[in-house]
């Protein structure tokens, strides 16, 4: 698992630096303005209509799949996702057509602050952007049947065509006409089906029609993908309430929101959804094995990964709010007001970073083993909590209430999965975990002293820029060095695996020589 999720890692990383770059391009053209607000919240929509489904697809397809393939073989499970990725067109079609039909409500009910030219906006680049629901849904089939197959690059590569297109598109638009940028998003969205079709094919799958909503394994996914989808529109539920309050509190505040969550989506993509995209699948295996020691030793090791990569992060992030968002977003129309709400709105999302992680690990685990309803039980009173703190925080706090509620949620959620895995399946290293976290919190407290202390002894000889580039390698020199020797089993094992990769490239060197 080691080493898919450090390819998947290496790939991540690169395209979530092109990622920013669409960002930094819709931030230097359009910064935090009502048209920002408006694309934003037309990109929002689709997303969060179609998530309710297609969420729930995408975890109930792959442990099921993995199950008939089990027992009947590969063929009856090619016919099951087939009939499902035509399911999906006709539930796709009635997601348009309701869209289309109800634009203008839909976007007040996810900003109902807004008004006049920016509400048009919205509505306008809305109706465009529904198309890319159907290449959304056949994405979700797709992408989960590859890495059932072992060919987990070519999903994680979907980013870097779509990016690239949207970042065509913004450009153009800042030169001709602004529904450019509608247009450019469909087409973006596109690109990613059109870059997994050729592997598709190379597994020996080939699309028939089949349709047959009542069949059994449609059911059956259905029963697992439920909670799944009520769990999903309980968040979106979350996340419409923020919307609803950021469009309300200031003009950009969307914006704001949306650029502080990307950067802690980066952390989540990098590190998190990696190891969680190796780990379902093979977990999934397990469970439909009866392999409930690899289980359980998979998900330690996992938990484990988070936390060694992501605690450091998350002091990173609070300690350099601001000067990571200017020096990321700071030019073009992204002026001091949208610097000072976006890196607000960082700080308080960086707290939950570890809550948002470990939750995406521990309802994996959920769902390997056809468990849905623990994890939505959760994410409603999670949710729940979230909505609250919502209400009340941003009255005191603006757009940063809004983060901290959504950080608070996550921490209490996952402590909430932790207790109820452990009912489920038993202990799974948590002494260890623990153990490995205490000693990672340390290496981590260490880091950011001393990264803040170069930082500031730097600011006045070299720039800001400069110095918190060269703040950060330091910090995460300090960091590795530390971890290096405390000892942490997931560290020796990476660093073993490092060196055998080493020396069996040394060997094949020497043989050519």
């Amino acid at each position: 698992m080691k080493k898919t999720a450090l390819l998947l890692m290496i790939i991540t990383v690169v395209s979530k630096i092109v990622g920013f770059g669409r960002e930094i391009t819709l931030s230097y053209f359009y910064g935090a303005s009502n048209i920002s607000d408006a694309f934003l919240i037309s990109l929002t929509i689709p997303g969060v209509i179609f998530s309710f489904i297609g969420t729930g697809i995408s975890t109930g397809y792959i442990p099921l799949y993995s199950k008939i393939e089990e027992k009947y073989g590969e063929k009856e499970g090619e016919r099951y996702t087939n009939n499902l990725v035509n399911i999906l067109l006709v539930i796709c079609t009635g997601i348009v057509i309701f869209g289309l039909l109800f634009t203008k409500p839909l976007v007040k009910v996810f900003a109902s602050g807004f008004e006049g030219e920016t509400l048009e906006l919205a509505v306008r680049f809305t109706r465009i952007g529904l198309v890319g629901i159907y290449f959304t849904g056949i994405i979700n089939v797709y992408s989960g049947y590859l890495r059932i197959k072992g060919n987990y690059a070519v999903p994680a590569c979907v980013g870097f065509p779509m990016n690239c297109i949207l970042i065509l598109f913004m450009v153009l638009s800042s030169r001709t006409n602004i529904m450019v940028l509608a247009v450019g998003s469909v087409i973006a969205t596109a690109s990613q089906l059109v870059l997994l079709v050729p592997f598709i094919r190379k597994t020996g799958y080939r699309y028939q029609f089949v349709f047959d909503p009542k069949d059994e394994y449609i059911r059956n996914m259905v029963y697992i993908a439920l909670p799944v989808i009520i769990g999903v529109s309980v968040d979106q539920i979350n996340v419409l309430v923020d919307k609803t309050l950021a469009s309300g509190i200031a003009v950009g505040g969307i914006s704001a929101l949306n650029y502080a969550n990307k950067l802690n989506g980066f952390v989540q993509g990098m590190f998190v959804t990696t190891i969680s995209t190796v780990m379902y699948p093979m977990i999934s295996k397990m469970a439909a094995q009866g392999n409930f020691k690899g289980l359980k030793s998979s998900v330690s090791e996992a938990i484990n990964l988070i936390n060694l990569l992501v605690v450091p992060v998350t002091f990173g992030a609070m300690i350099f709010a601001e000067p990571v968002v200017r020096l990321l977003f700071g030019r073009g129309a992204f002026d001091s007001e949208a610097i000072s709400m976006t890196s607000g709105a960082l700080f308080y999302y960086s707290i939950g970073m570890m809550g948002f992680g470990l939750r995406e690990i521990l309802s994996r685990a959920f769902y390997s083993m056809q468990d849905t309803m623990t994890p939505m039980k959760n994410s409603v009173l999670a949710v729940s909590m979230n909505i609250v703190l919502n209400l009340i925080l941003s009255r005191f706090m603006g757009i940063k209430g809004l983060a901290l509620a959504t950080s608070i949620s996550a921490l209490f959620c996952t402590a909430l999965l932790l207790i109820s895995l452990r009912k489920k399946i038993g202990p799974f290293g948590m002494k260890d975990t623990i153990t490995s976290f205490g000693k990672i919190l340390i290496a981590s407290i260490g880091m950011g002293i001393a990264a803040y202390a170069s930082y500031n002894f730097l600011l006045s000889r070299i720039g800001a820029n400069l110095s918190l580039i060269i703040s950060i390698f330091i910090g995460a020199f300090f960091y590795f060095a530390v971890v290096y020797f405390m000892k942490i089993k997931e560290v020796d094992e990476l660093i073993i695996a490092a060196k055998k990769k080493l020396n069996l490239l040394k060997n094949i060197q020497e043989e050519y020589v």
